[in-house]
């Protein structure tokens, strides 16, 4: 009988795993695929999340595996470009954006070192009720049980599905993307070009010398992009000259990699016997990268969360209300930025107004950034509530 089973092994489930081994619970982690093995990712870790790299004690680990951190910030709006550097988030002041074959193999390997038990190669064939709540899985004809089963795993998460777990604040996705990886390029920028109908990112530099270029498209174009991803990747580029001119100067290292739907919404993130956590209890958009850095956030939350119960400190429905009600508080305000941003709509007047100020304005300009990267609170910045 385990404390906990955790389904998904990556950004989200390896930190739950490895947290709650170290407060001495036991717990088991399956996932379906083998490691190292790739994903679908912007890749981008913030300062918070590094900052909990850091106190994880796993940063080392990041920075030994040969991906370097990311330089300054460029927001470039055409006409000029904001230039900077987000403060820094409990002394973290560099970003990093490794690789998934790296981060996902150094999480995995630390919830292991923990203690935790670790089955990778294994699907999940389906959970296990009694009396209406979840007690367990079954794998492979095989039953394992836990006072809790953890959905880890994703937006088509197979654990929410299974106890139907109600979803609300949903939004329609708006964008679509494709990104690749760009050879030869010294410079370490992180580029962030918004034009009308189009994002493109020079995003930060990765393992291997390489450097990751993601575009977004409105969704409705997803299928005329795939149609011709290299012909629409480069008209894309043509319209952040600056961005273009650095890449021109290497190749090309890989293939595309895209994705057409990029929802908003929550999911309750508890019931009798599962928790949520990562995509698989909240996502939106990835035009604003976080979501790693949300991953890791959630994962301490629920880590705590689930000690307090399991210890007996705290009644475990009420301490899972709080990892709720805590993760909403801390995740809406950029979760309705990163809808404006996913609109890929041309600047308000009030918005040209504002990167107008900030260009003679290098100390606000900083917060601007670190409003999107989560160091300095959006309702602060903007002088607006904190959504409901």
């Amino acid at each position: 009988m385990y404390d906990a089973i955790i389904v998904g092994a990556r950004a989200a489930g390896s930190p739950t795993a490895m947290l709650l081994a170290r407060k001495g619970h036991r717990v088991l982690l399956v996932d379906r695929a083998t490691f190292p093995s790739d994903t679908l990712s912007t890749h981008y870790i913030h300062q918070p999340g590094v900052a909990r790299l850091a106190r994880w004690g796993l940063l080392d680990r990041i920075v030994a595996s040969g991906c370097p951190p990311a330089g300054d910030v460029v927001f470039d709006v055409g006409a000029f470009a904001l230039r900077g550097a987000p403060p820094p988030a409990d002394g973290a002041a560099d970003a990093y954006a490794p690789r998934r074959t790296m981060l996902d193999s150094i999480l995995l390997e630390a919830a292991a070192a923990a203690g935790a038990e670790v089955r990778t190669a294994q699907a999940v064939d389906e959970l296990v009720f009694e009396d209406g709540a979840v007690t367990g899985i079954r794998s492979g004809g095989t039953v394992e049980r836990a006072r809790v089963v953890i959905g880890a795993d994703g937006r088509n998460s197979l654990v929410a599905r299974a106890v139907g777990a109600p979803s609300y604040d949903e939004r329609p996705g708006l964008a679509c993307a494709y990104y690749t990886y760009w050879a030869g390029i010294e410079d370490d920028t992180v580029e962030l070009c918004p034009r009308e109908g189009r994002m493109v990112m020079g995003g930060a530099p990765t393992n291997d010398g390489l450097r990751i270029v993601i575009v977004f498209w409105p969704k409705e174009e997803f299928h005329a992009v795939r149609a011709d991803v290299e012909r629409s990747f480069h008209e894309a580029l043509a319209l952040a000259p600056a961005l273009a001119e650095r890449l021109a100067g290497g190749e090309r290292a890989d293939r595309f990699y895209g994705i057409g739907d990029l929802p908003f919404y929550y999911r309750k993130p508890f019931g009798p016997g599962w928790a949520l956590v990562g995509d698989a209890g909240y996502h939106k958009d990835p035009i604003t990268a976080q979501g790693i850095t949300d991953a890791f956030r959630d994962a301490e939350l629920l880590a705590e969360a689930l000690d307090s119960g399991f210890t007996g400190a705290r009644p475990l429905d009420e301490a899972l209300g709080d990892y709720e009600r805590a993760r909403n508080q801390e995740s809406r305000p950029l979760y309705a930025l990163t809808q404006e941003f996913a609109a890929l709509a041309p600047p308000t007047p009030e918005q040209q107004e504002l990167f107008a100020a900030l260009r003679d304005d290098p100390e606000r300009t900083n917060r601007f950034f670190g409003t999107i990267v989560g160091t300095v609170p959006i309702p602060e910045f903007f002088g607006a509530p904190v959504p409901a």
